[in-house]
């Protein structure tokens, strides 16, 4: 088994930006046939060396390709390329940066995921909560590493949307895949690293709040605060829009 252009890659990139390389070669290898379904991904150790990346770096290459259906991991056996033909249906094709795909999405994710909070809030088991809080907490562990938790945003997204108790809200997140998160595609055009820290922060108070509203089982709050988050996520990336039409981006 080989994979194809495997060259080492610069230690002082940022590690998101290396993920999204590692995450992009792996998936071209997957998509090209040259890692055929069923085959098993080399180890966390070997990718690291043949990358020439951190074990970290590695993780989140691979959360994303899971997220994105294209790789699935077995527990004690690790991780093996999926069956294309049982994959989830993908509204944005992979690696999309078109800024209107982008907003498109939100305002889907608009329509769904607000009252997704809102049955979250009033069906969650305990469980499912403590499903909820770990992914929340995920992502400020991330956060701390310097990192740009979009795996780990994607996870928190989901556990809501397995806590409707509704199969097709987790389902629907996965036909998205991993472009629920559309800061990826726009990472370098947005900002510079420190607003781009406090960009994730902000985002991260959005998501407090909506863990505080459905843990503490109040529909009402839970459905606001979704929708408070979702929409001044769209109406940033309608505003980078604006300034690209108007020759600013």
């Amino acid at each position: 088994m080989t994979i194809a252009s495997i060259v080492p890659m610069a230690d002082k990139q940022p590690a998101n930006n290396l993920a999204e390389q590692v995450m992009a070669r792996l998936g071209a290898d997957i998509r090209g046939g040259r890692l055929a379904p069923g085959t098993r991904l080399p180890t966390e150790q070997d990718l690291t060396t043949q990358f020439g990346v951190s074990r970290t770096v590695v993780r989140e290459a691979v959360a994303a390709l899971r997220a994105d259906g294209l790789v699935v991991t077995r527990r004690g056996s690790g991780a093996y390329v999926a069956d294309p033909a049982a994959g989830p249906f993908r509204i944005v094709p992979p690696r999309a940066t078109s800024l209107p795909d982008i907003i498109n999405v939100m305002e889907l994710r608009l329509a769904v995921e607000v009252q997704a909070a809102a049955l979250a809030a009033e069906r969650a088991s305990r469980k499912q909560l403590a499903a909820i809080r770990t992914a929340w907490r995920a992502i400020d562990a991330a956060l701390q590493r310097g990192e740009g938790a979009v795996a780990e945003d994607f996870a928190f997204h989901r556990a809501i949307a397995e806590a409707t108790g509704n199969d097709q809200f987790p389902r629907f997140l996965a036909y998205l895949g991993s472009h629920v998160i559309p800061r990826q595609s726009v990472r370098l055009e947005v900002d510079t690293p420190a607003e781009r820290r406090l960009y994730l922060e902000r985002i991260q108070v959005e998501h407090t709040r909506i863990v505080m509203a459905v843990t503490g089982g109040d529909p009402v709050e839970a459905r606001r605060a979704m929708r408070d988050h979702l929409t001044r996520s769209l109406e940033r990336y309608r505003k980078l829009a604006g300034g690209k039409k108007n020759g600013r981006g």
